[in-house]
């Protein structure tokens, strides 16, 4: 996926920037929760009834060693058989562009949340679009660290793309925030700077 900036209470401003995105005691579902960091986070550190979804067996084992409730599941096809509204906050970190399917996946969010959460890094970077320009070949940077061959990023958007499909989709754009390498925040309100000079962006969304 990517390799996060790193800062704060989790060690990654991007799940900081979440976990202040989320309302104390509330409903969670963790979709693509990885090792659990986050999910510990919101369970312990604001009080939520948190749940995980996570495609890789090592994810599950790690989550769970944490005590967390946390299942095997694919993003892509496994959304499906979650219930309308049965969470306060479905939250997708670091994951759409490795789906498949993002519109659905999007949409699936939306359905079983009441918010949906998502950070993704942004291919419209003003590093990624000069390591384009000056090499010709596709970047590798902080945020995505893998060569074209290797990594498991299948539709990397920018900004502006995600901004564009929430609009296509009737969505409200509750919180978008981009960050910088240095973990900089800055909410968007230029999406063309924004699109320029945020590294990777996290939204808060409902339907």
């Amino acid at each position: 996926m990517t390799a996060a900036v790193t800062t704060g209470r989790t060690g990654r401003v991007d799940l900081d920037l979440i976990l202040d995105l989320v309302e104390p005691s509330a409903r969670v579902l963790d979709v693509g929760c990885g090792d659990g960091l986050l999910l510990e986070a919101l369970v312990d550190g604001r009080g939520c009834e948190g749940r995980g979804l996570e495609l890789s067996q090592a994810g599950v084992n790690m989550s769970v060693a944490r005590g967390l409730s946390v299942i095997q599941g694919d993003a892509d096809t496994d959304l499906a058989d979650f219930p309308d509204q049965s969470f306060d906050y479905a939250i997708l970190s670091q994951t759409l562009q490795a789906t498949r399917e993002p519109r659905t996946v999007l949409r699936e969010l939306v359905r079983i949340g009441r918010h949906a959460i998502v950070s993704l890094p942004n291919f419209g970077y003003w590093r990624v679009r000069w390591s384009l320009l000056a090499t010709g070949r596709m970047p590798v940077t902080t945020a995505l660290p893998q060569s074209w061959f290797d990594t498991p990023n299948i539709h990397l958007c920018t900004i502006q793309d995600f901004l564009d499909l929430a609009l296509l989709e009737g969505l409200v754009v509750e919180r978008a925030v981009a960050f910088d390498a240095g973990g900089r925040r800055r909410d968007i309100r230029s999406q063309r700077l924004a699109n320029i000079f945020g590294q990777q962006a996290v939204f808060l969304l409902r339907r």
